[in-house]
This record gives C-alpha cells, structure tokens and sequence, in this order.
C-alpha cells in the first residue's frame, strides 16, 4: 500500500470522549488520598545542572539560580532552585494503591482534554543543590460547571502537590487547577475561530529585542520594606514571540510533566497502558494528545488555531517578573494565578505588576503585587498576586515563614509513609 493510499485510508482523530456522571463521582471520592504520581521527576535529587537548565528553559538568567559563587556570597550562602523548581524534582515513595482504591483511581476521564487553568503556591524553604524532596500527591477539590471553552460541561480538579525535605519539614505546596473539557466541544463552540497567527516585521523583533535589553534585576542590593509604597510599578518582563523551540526549551529544563510520555519503547509502553492519552496523526501513527502543544494540525482538529505553552511554563514567566523586582534577601511567599486565554505560537507576552498593599504579619514585612501577563492582542491571559517578604530597616533581615499546622501534619505523615518504604 502507498502511502498516499495509507492517508487515505487513516479516520480522522477520535475526540468524542465524554464526561460521564461516573467518573465525576469517582473523581468526588479521590479527594484527600495521597496517590502515588504517575511520572519519575526530571530531577529526583535537586542538582546544580537541573537547577541551571530549569531556569534557562524559561529564559531566567538570574545568577542566584545559576552561578554558584554568586549565590555563595548571598544570605543563602548556595545557589538556591528559582520557586517553581519543585515541578521537576523530588521523588514519591508514597505506597501504591490496592483493592478498591486502586479502582477509585482507574481510567478517570478517558480521552477528554485536561487544561491546566490555574495555581496557588506557598513557599517554606530554599532548595539547594544536592537536596532531595518528598512528594505528596491527592486531588483537594473537585467542581463541575459549564465550560466557555467546549460549550459542554467540564470538571475543574485541584491537584495538590507537597515538597517535604528528610526531616519531614515542608519546602513548598502548591493546588494546580486543571479543566476537564471535551475535546470535540472547543471545535463545534468555534470560539476561537476569529484568531489568526501574529505575523511580524523586522521593526516589530527589534522592539521586542529592545524590551528584552531593558529587564533589570534588583538582585544584591536589598529593596527595605520601607522604601516601596502602594502603587509603584514593577519593570515589566517580555516573553515572545513563543516559538516551538522555546516549548522544547521548556522541556528540557522540566521534563515532560504530569503524565510522562517518552519517546519509541518508552511510548509503546505507555500506549498500552493509556491507550486514551493516544490519536493517529494524519499519516496513521499514534501520538500523544499533549502534542497539541507543538503540532499545528492536532491543534486545528480540536478547533484551537495554533499550539500553546503550558501553565507551568507561564506561572515560571510570573516568578521571573517578581524575583527580578525583590532581589537576592527576600523571600516569595505566596503566589497564585488564573489563566484566562490561550498563549499561542507567535504570541509576545509583556508581564507586569503593580504595589497593591503593605502589611507586617507577625514577624514579617510583606507587600502584596498585582501581576498580569497580557499578549500583543492586549489581552490579559494570566492575571495574578504573589505575597513578597521583604527585608526591613527596622525590623531586620527576613524570617521564613511557618508553614500552616495541616501542612506540617501532613509533611511528617508522608516521611512516616516514606520510611516505612525505605525511601
């Protein structure tokens, strides 16, 4: 058979999956378990290189982060992991699931898209190189709504990571949001038919280059509590135009994500096992859906015009933006955000943040910032706020914070797991 008769021959991707009022029970009944993760992280130990190859994927050149002499002369007297690191490190030596749990968790939303939407992070403790982080892993919450996106229904899923480090302390937890829509819906809904690809002109890069030249980092020289006020404005950050080289970039640095699909053997293994999380291309050869990140006609197929980035990816962008205002003795304690649209190929995305309150909690000096990542189209996609410690002429250099009871509770229970493991 040629191959054009083989095209021929090859149905079109199936993406008729449905939300059932099954699984969505099922999915209502996960919350609070700890689960074991799906995937073995990029970096299962914290290392310099990983650290380095972190930050260069999302296009940080903070020396904090990469340069270890640097960050030896720091208060963190190392070069520490930038804030999101703990998507690509840690290990989980949670206990598998057996009996009926174990079918709790099975096959949930098979072959209906899963979008990630949103995040809220705490941060206890710096990672160093060579530190090694436990993860615990459960489904926190679970809403069912009517989805913009597909015109059907959709279920939005929490999923809750910990950090722990061996002496059962929390290092970091975050709740990710993640939408599950029907992937036929976003065609027939049309929602995004009216959007084209940015196109651009050799005066339109120079602008964005001359964007990029302006980034400033406060780094070594502290920014004292007492000299920001209500209202000031971060220097913004440029990210763009978004190319699929960047997406590799990304990769590199992260890893695959949440469902770790590899390449040849290793995706052969995992079309066995989900079989779902799979479409034929249009010449016949099964590949993995999350492809819609880099492969313009699986994208056009569920009626979205053109490959996007990754939320984790945007969430870096955002830390990017306020590390670089906070400098090297604060400390990032807190920040969430909301994606509200699609960051496209060709998209350029300006990030930045305004001064919207002052406050001393405790025994720390805090500021709250107002941050927005808004595309060429003038369109806001990710909208956020981050809580900043910040050094203090009167009150001292910072205190990290106390993690909350639960979270302490539930750190030391997982070391308890862990060891019972040998982990």
């Amino acid at each position: 058979m040629s191959v054009n008769e083989s095209n021929q021959k090859t149905k079109a991707p199936d993406i008729t999956a449905k939300i059932t009022d099954e699984d969505i029970e099922r999915a209502k009944k996960q919350v609070g378990i700890s689960t074991p993760i799906r995937w073995e992280t990029h970096s299962p130990r914290a290392e310099e290189a990983t650290i380095r190859n972190f930050t260069w994927g999302y296009g940080d050149d903070n020396p904090l982060y990469r340069d270890a002499d640097y960050a030896a002369s720091t208060r963190w007297r190392g070069l520490i992991a930038p804030p999101t690191y703990p998507i690509a490190t840690g290990v989980c030596d949670l206990p598998p699931l057996t009996g009926n749990t174990k079918k709790l968790f099975r096959g949930l939303f098979p072959g209906v898209g899963k979008y990630y939407s949103g995040v809220k992070w705490e941060w206890y403790r710096p990672i160093y190189a060579g530190d090694k982080t436990y993860i615990d892993n459960w489904t926190s919450d679970v809403k069912v709504k009517k989805s913009s996106f597909s015109g059907s229904r959709s279920v939005i899923e929490t999923w809750s990571f910990l950090h722990a480090n061996r002496a059962g302390e929390p290092v970091s937890v975050r709740h990710e949001d993640y939408v599950n829509a029907e992937r036929g819906g976003s065609k027939k809904s049309g929602k995004f038919s009216h959007i084209e690809r940015q196109r651009y002109d050799d005066k339109d890069i120079a602008e964005i280059d001359d964007q990029y030249s302006r980034e400033e980092r406060r780094g070594s020289t502290p920014r004292y509590w007492e000299d920001v006020d209500v209202g000031d404005e971060l220097i913004p950050v440029v990210k763009g135009p978004l190319t699929v080289t960047d997406l590799i970039c990304q990769h590199v640095g992260w890893g695959m994500g949440e469902y770790g699909p590899g390449p040849l053997k290793f995706a052969s293994s995992m079309r066995k096992r989900m079989p779902k999380f799979f479409t034929k291309d249009d010449f016949g050869i099964p590949d993995i859906v999350q492809r819609l990140h880099w492969d313009p006609n699986w994208a056009e197929e569920i009626g979205i015009p053109a490959p996007y980035d990754y939320g984790q990816m945007r969430t870096s962008w955002m830390v990017h933006l306020l590390s670089n205002w906070m400098g090297d003795d604060a400390w990032l304690w807190k920040a969430s955000n909301r994606l509200n649209g699609f960051n496209f190929l060709g998209d350029t995305h300006v990030l930045s943040g305004v001064i919207k309150d002052k406050s001393i909690e405790g025994d720390h000096c805090c500021v709250t910032i107002e941050v927005k990542g808004t595309s060429q189209r003038g369109v806001d996609t990710l909208t956020g706020e981050a809580t900043v410690i910040l050094p203090s002429k009167e009150h001292g250099e910072v205190q990290l914070p106390i993690p909350p009871v639960d979270i302490r509770s539930r750190s030391t229970q997982l070391i308890r797991k862990c060891r019972k493991r040998g982990g």
